[in-house]
């Protein structure tokens, strides 16, 4: 199973003192360890109260993805990895790659605080801290110090998006048929959810990471529908309602890249027409997000004809978390908001279950929402 973008290496840094910061020297001095979280939990640091002093309680007290190891440890997860030949999740790497990412992690580059039934903790995200641990909270440390001394970039969306997605989508086929929950990435909604432990200044930087997201999302997904041997029907699902979904949304907002829906089997030029989408600055307005939510939202005839009703599913899901990311952005930049919350809860409980989906019920309450707009 490929996990890409996750662990990069880093290095450190010597700094002299605040009137030189621009002009720092790098080096590199002790193997890019992992600390674990506990080097984050000091009440001076990361585990105190006040503004960039919670994050360490934020994560400990309410993100579930410092229960990803003891997930591995329950009934379900058992019966899953008993269906693949899996003897214990909690220790084979098909598993631990993403629910317990230090047993992945050289015994060498990991310090003896760093355990792993953590989960996924800072240093998943954030990458190896023994090279800018110490000197991260010095006042002359600028950003881009921290990020070439190792931290990872997670202001640049398509980092941030790279860094997420191989453990938030791709799940093998086996898996999937074994019992294991098919995965739905989309950026904006799921770091909304997990919850938040730092502050977007950019009050478009929730569009934006619906956009970079779902570029990545597509990228990924057709790449596995390419290369896999027997690719999951997830994943070729999700390749064209992405596919679908993008090529909307990129047709209605001309500063955007162009993606274009597939007409063979052939996902090659989708995947590079993704990453080039992924890649891409959008600065969104009022008018362009509004453009492209219409577009969207006028896509209500389109859940006719000859798809089938999977098809139609998946189709319905990205666009109705397209939807809210759209106007929550809307509603956050404008001062007339959108009054739809309603309209968008009816469009969430359609595609609650495939089982219970129905095309015609979703098209009719898509229209709901293009008439409040």
């Amino acid at each position: 199973m490929s996990r890409s973008f996750i662990l990069i290496i880093g290095g450190s840094i010597a700094l002299s003192s605040l009137a030189i910061a621009k002009e720092i020297i790098q080096t590199r001095e002790n193997a890019d360890k992992f600390v674990g979280a506990t080097g984050c939990k000091s009440s001076s640091c990361h585990g105190g109260a006040g503004e960039k002093r919670s994050q360490y309680i934020t994560w400990s007290r309410q993100d579930f993805h410092n229960k990803a190891f003891a997930i591995l440890t329950d009934a379900r997860s058992a019966r899953i990895a008993e269906a693949v030949g899996i003897a214990d999740a909690g220790s084979n790497a098909r598993c631990t790659v993403c629910h317990s990412p230090f047993q992945s992690v050289a015994q060498t580059r990991l310090a003896s605080t760093a355990h792993p039934d953590e989960g996924v903790s800072c240093e998943t995200c954030h990458a190896a801290a023994g090279p800018w641990l110490r000197g991260h909270t010095r006042p002359d440390w600028t950003y881009a110090t921290r990020v070439s001394a190792g931290m990872r970039d997670l202001r640049n969306l398509y980092v941030r998006a790279n860094t997420c997605v191989a453990c938030h989508q791709n799940i093998d086929a086996d898996l999937l048929k074994a019992g294991h929950p098919a995965l739905v990435f989309e950026l904006d909604s799921q770091s909304f959810n997990e919850p938040k432990h730092w502050q977007d200044d950019d009050s478009w930087s929730g569009a934006r990471a619906w956009l970079t997201g779902q570029a990545v999302a597509l990228r990924e997904a057709s790449w596995r529908s390419r290369t896999d041997n027997e690719p999951a029907p997830d994943m070729q699902e999700t390749s064209l309602a992405l596919a679908w979904l993008l090529a909307r949304a990129t047709l209605a907002e001309p500063a955007l890249p162009k993606v274009v829906e597939p007409t063979s089997s052939d996902l090659e030029p989708i995947q590079q027409q993704a990453d080039t989408l992924a890649r891409s600055a959008w600065n969104p307005n009022i008018y362009s997000a509004m453009s492209i939510l219409r577009a969207l939202a006028e896509t209500d005839s389109e859940f006719v004809g000859k798809q089938t009703s999977v098809q139609f599913f998946y189709r319905a899901k990205r666009l109705g978390l397209a939807l809210d990311s759209l106007v929550k952005a809307l509603n956050t930049n404008h001062g007339v908001p959108l009054k739809i919350d309603n309209e968008l809860n009816a469009l969430r409980e359609d595609v609650r279950t495939h089982d219970h989906f129905d095309a015609a019920r979703f098209a009719e309450h898509l229209r709901a929402v293009r008439s409040k707009m």
